[in-house]
């Protein structure tokens, strides 16, 4: 008797059904499984035998054979036990399963029965909705991912006995309801830092309030000590909350990398990504032999923060130069392409110096060539896409001591959010979110400077020896503070201003 059962298989961030088709002869006996799967998949009959022998089943002596179609899709993962396993059952005739067409079936056998959590699960059931399939059935524990999506009846499982019930003797299951707005809605503003705990640093935050409201690239130059992973790390309070849409893009990429929580279902706040400074290049664009997203898409709608930035090899710096542009990656193969999102801030620190204490240090333990081979690692074009270079000064003893709390994170992300109103109300017709993603059309559209301004900018330009792309960037960054101001005009303070976060590019480093 042949049966088809359907699965899912996951391409980049988007899923793609997969017709499991299970054929079982009486003449002869064998295991056959086509329709390219990995090893994970091949290993699964010894999965199934024992589960289905432990809930008092068993894979019949006959010949069974297995097709995954497409077949020229390499399949991938432990995810298919689940749906083999009663495909094998109903093809055998020890169930009845006259539905199991309605259904997406997928999770991960244990020996005695019960499912194990898998990954992607999100895009699975987006894909089951658009394919008209009644439902999902899944192991309990991504139930709430997939409840997100509307229209669809979720079903979690905890053993696949409950699943032969269903089918074979029609025992309902429980199916799993979820109030996602309403989730989303409560958590939006859960975060565990708060930039009022930071002590000092008004020119900093002020740096960051601006990176914020313009969805700059930002770098913190200073000595160990000074607050620059503290201050990094209460960015994403006064970011502006992410939109649904945002949400469902994020919970995405990390139900796919098996990053999302069993008690979570819709990621309410931005992503914070911060890699050790031995990360891969793979690790952090992506690929692999099965590729995976990688940090920079995982940071997706949030901030990728790089710590100590000269520590990391040179060559996974420059792999982020592409990204940083495009804001997605695009990963090739011979046999398929797949491209992830990769629209983030990213928020670097750094010491001045290996000794960490460069121009102060007393004992002047960095020479010239330590000094110039520490700032090599940093490349021009990677910098010129950094639009805010800031310097944290060291704290003093009385304002480490001081008393008074600084500014809450909640009243700087309400002059952020004002700023974000007027850069949405301009870009309403554009695919632009922000002053950080504008290009040189919207540069000339946006950014028009009055006479006075433009001899400032055009001093700094040649005093600096600053390149096309720094000319754009303050212009963006120039923007982002009229915008703060609720000016509709660029005024020369803006480019002052603009100008001074340009700490790299002066002489005094360079130097």
């Amino acid at each position: 008797m042949l049966i088809k059962i359907y699965g899912s298989a996951i391409h980049g961030v988007a899923a793609q059904t997969i017709t499991i088709e299970v054929n079982v002869d009486t003449g002869g006996i064998g295991y056959h499984l086509v329709g390219l799967p990995d090893n994970a998949i091949k290993e699964s009959s010894y999965r199934i035998s024992a589960a289905l022998k432990n809930v008092g089943f068993k894979i019949p002596g006959k010949k069974i054979t297995i097709n995954m179609a497409p077949a020229d899709l390499r399949k991938e993962g432990s995810a298919y036990d689940l749906s083999i396993a009663i495909g094998i059952l109903t093809a055998s005739d020890q169930i009845l399963a006259e539905n199991v067409k309605d259904y997406i079936i997928m999770g991960e056998l244990s020996l005695d029965g019960s499912l194990q959590p898998i990954k992607g699960v999100l895009p699975i059931a987006i894909q089951a909705r658009e394919e008209g399939f009644k439902g999902i059935i899944l192991p309990k524990q991504n139930a709430r991912e997939a409840v997100i999506v509307n229209d669809l009846e979720v079903y979690g499982v905890e053993n696949i006995r409950e699943v032969i019930d269903f089918f074979n003797e029609g025992k309902a299951l429980e199916k799993v309801t979820l109030d996602t707005r309403k989730e989303f809605h409560e958590k939006i503003n859960d975060f565990p830092f708060d930039f009022s705990e930071v002590k000092g640093q008004e020119t900093a935050k002020r740096a960051m309030e601006v990176a914020a409201a313009g969805g700059h690239n930002i770098i913190l130059i200073g000595p160990p000590g000074s607050g620059k992973t503290m201050l990094a790390k209460r960015v994403p309070s006064i970011l502006p909350p992410l939109t649904l849409k945002e949400a469902l893009e994020t919970t995405k990429i990390h139900s796919v990398a098996g990053k999302i929580g069993t008690e979570t279902s819709l990621m309410t706040v931005r992503p914070f990504r911060s890699p050790h400074h031995t990360i891969s290049d793979v690790a952090l664009v992506g690929g692999g032999s099965y590729p995976q997203p990688g940090e920079i898409s995982l940071a997706h709608n949030g901030v990728l923060f790089l710590d100590e930035m000269p520590e990391f090899k040179r060559t996974v710096l420059e792999v982020m130069r592409q990204p940083l542009e495009d804001r997605e990656v695009t990963i090739s193969r011979a046999r398929f392409t797949v491209n992830y999102p990769a629209s983030f801030m990213l928020v670097a620190s750094m010491n001045p110096s290996p000794s960490g204490f460069f121009p102060d240090d007393p004992n002047n333990t960095s020479s010239v060539y330590e000094m110039q081979r520490y700032m090599s690692k940093l490349s021009g074009p990677l910098l010129d896409r950094i639009d805010i270079h800031i310097e944290v000064q060291k704290v003093e003893f009385e304002q480490l001591s001081e008393k008074r709390k600084g500014e809450k994170s909640k009243d700087i992300r309400e002059r952020v959010l004002k700023a974000r109103d007027i850069q949405n109300k301009r870009y309403q017709n554009l695919n632009i979110s922000s002053n950080a993603q504008i290009g040189p059309k919207e540069i000339e559209a946006y950014c028009e400077l009055d006479e006075t301004t433009f001899g400032l900018i055009k001093l700094a330009m040649e005093k600096l020896n600053l390149s096309a792309r720094a000319y754009d960037r303050i212009l963006k960054v120039a923007r982002t503070i009229a915008d703060l101001e609720e000016s509709e005009k660029i005024l020369s303070h803006h480019i002052s201003e603009a100008i001074q976060y340009r700490s790299l590019d002066r002489e005094f480093w360079n130097g």
